[in-house]
């Protein structure tokens, strides 16, 4: 019967990436895992204003087709109006969706109707530096999808 050496990680303390266990190496940091919602509403000549009136919220991040991030930048495609509440990014998802629901759930009624010349969605966001891992989101977290009848999707993106 053979024993695992001491210096056999996968055995003695295992790895937090299949990247990790495939070098033989792991980053020095430890695990992480950062989590984000924001509404989105994107379109051409968009009255980001009156959507500011409307939603009765300051958004986090607007600019107008054209507009270029930097001067070297490729201009923008789309108007844009986006916002994402205060919710520190290592809170689970659910609470930064439910935050999210917690402020817009009065212009249900505004944004459904807004979808009939623009892009209305929810951008969730999972970033982690493990590979292996999953995210859990309560049925209870999940009415604003279908209030506001959108696509319940998640960005996911392990980095190094």
């Amino acid at each position: 019967m053979s024993h695992p050496s001491p210096d056999d990680r996968t055995q003695s303390q295992g790895f937090q990436t299949l990247r990790g266990a495939l070098a033989d190496h792991e980053p020095d940091e430890g695990p992480y895992f950062a989590y984000s919602a924001s509404l989105r509403i994107f379109g051409n000549q968009l009255d980001l204003d009156e959507i500011t009136q409307q939603i009765q919220l300051t958004p986090t991040h607007h600019h107008r087709k054209g507009e270029r991030r930097t001067p070297h930048a490729t201009a923008y495609i789309h108007d844009h109006w986006a916002y994402q509440p205060h919710v520190p990014e290592d809170q689970p998802l659910a609470i930064h969706i439910d935050a999210l629901w917690a402020h817009i759930k009065h212009a249900t009624t505004y944004l459904r109707a807004l979808k009939q010349i623009a892009t209305v969605d929810v951008f969730l966001g999972y970033r982690s530096n493990i590979d292996h891992a999953g995210v859990e989101v309560p049925a209870t977290s999940l009415t604003m999808f279908v209030e506001l009848a959108i696509p319940f999707g998640i960005s996911i993106i392990i980095t190094d």
